[in-house]
Order: C-alpha cells, then structure tokens, then sequence
C-alpha cells in the first residue's frame, strides 16, 4: 500500500521533526523565512519546502511584507490533530489517577515506618 502524501492532512504534515519546529517557532507570532531559516540551522531552500508542505495543509499562513515572507500558525488547521489526542485523554487521567493513588499508599507506608521510636529519638 502506497504511502500518503506528506500534504494530504496535518497529520502527515507535523509527522516531520522539522515542521513541527517551524510550528513551535511560530506559536509566539509571525516570523520571516529568514528568521526561520536562522533558527532551524537549515537551508533557505529546505525551509521553504517545509513551509509549503505546511501552507499546503493549512497549518501556516503567508504574507508579503515587501520583499519578505512572512509566516504564521493557523491553529485551525491543527485542530484534528488536537481532537485526536484529546480522545485518549481520559486514558491518561485513569492512569495519572491510579498513580497518584500509589504514591499515597506509598507515602502512608513510609509515615507508618517513621512512627516513634523510643530507642532512636531522631533528631529534627
């Protein structure tokens, strides 16, 4: 079975480490391709690749400042992506739940182990 395209949906997009840091570069605002390409360390050239694939799906928005691209999230687009994990957090609150719940029991176990000890008088 053949591979979906990288620009069929967010998901395929953001699977790359490289979009994903584009993204988190650009959740504090706008920035121009240069200070992108600055950031990442990369090429001019394969930041712009990158930043298609993302304005393809939606997940960046460009605009013309002179001579200057300037790009910016747009949340909307990574919305399902959102939608997607927020299904399994009911999973993770049970276990954060039941973790929480043993460390109790463990704390309990310690205080109990500490009680008074007439023999060893700790010094506090």
């Amino acid at each position: 079975m053949a591979r979906a395209a990288t620009t069929a949906d967010a998901f395929n997009a953001v699977a790359e480490p490289r979009r994903r840091e584009i993204l988190d570069a650009l959740v504090h605002g706008e920035r121009p391709v240069g200070e992108l390409v600055d950031l990442l360390g990369l090429a001019q050239p394969h930041v712009s690749r990158h930043l298609r694939v993302l304005r393809e799906v939606g997940a960046v928005e460009v605009r013309h400042d002179g001579r200057q691209r300037v790009y910016r999230l747009n949340p909307l687009a990574l919305k399902p992506i959102h939608d997607w994990a927020a299904s399994y957090r009911h999973l993770w609150d049970e276990r954060f739940g039941l973790l929480e719940d043993v460390l109790a029991d463990l704390k309990d176990e310690d205080l109990k182990d500490e009680g008074p000890d007439d023999e060893n008088p700790r010094e506090h």
